[in-house]
């Protein structure tokens, strides 16, 4: 172990939580830069998001990738500029804008999915069917309640 090291028995929840999520968002950032496209991971989480087919508006898809209003704004302006999404006026309400995914980036996220996915499943295999489905139970309802 190195010095300094704070061995993972004695480490807080905060700590294994930001460990777990860093090591996946690696896994998965490489999976996404051996694209030709290469997507960043905040750019792939709003793809992954539009990818259900619905328009939605910028606050939802903050709160789901997990990044600032302004941060957003520059993820989607790239996007729009490498024409894998496209922002509409929401006809149900004319001040709102709604961004949805262009085909574009349809094929992207359909050329990327099964590949992020199994960098998702391997890490899951690491635990066992299992312990991988009870975590995810746990870490569904930790989120919920904390959320």
């Amino acid at each position: 172990m190195a010095p300094g090291t704070v061995p993972l028995t004695h480490a807080t929840l905060g700590r294994l939580l930001h460990q777990v999520q860093h090591q996946m968002s690696r896994r998965i950032e490489t999976v996404l830069r051996e694209s030709t496209d290469s997507p960043t991971l905040d750019q792939w989480r709003v793809l992954d998001l539009l990818a259900d087919g619905g328009g939605h508006p910028m606050s939802e898809i903050a709160g789901y990738a997990r990044v600032p209003a302004p941060t957003l704004t520059k993820i989607v302006d790239r996007l729009v500029d490498a024409a894998l999404v496209y922002r509409r006026v929401d006809d149900a309400d004319r001040r709102r804008v709604l961004v949805y995914l262009a085909e574009h980036g349809r094929r992207l996220h359909d050329r990327l999915a099964p590949e992020v996915a199994a960098a998702e499943q391997a890490v899951a295999d690491e635990l066992g069917a299992d312990d991988a489905a009870r975590l995810r139970t746990l870490l569904a309802r930790l989120a919920d309640r904390l959320g």
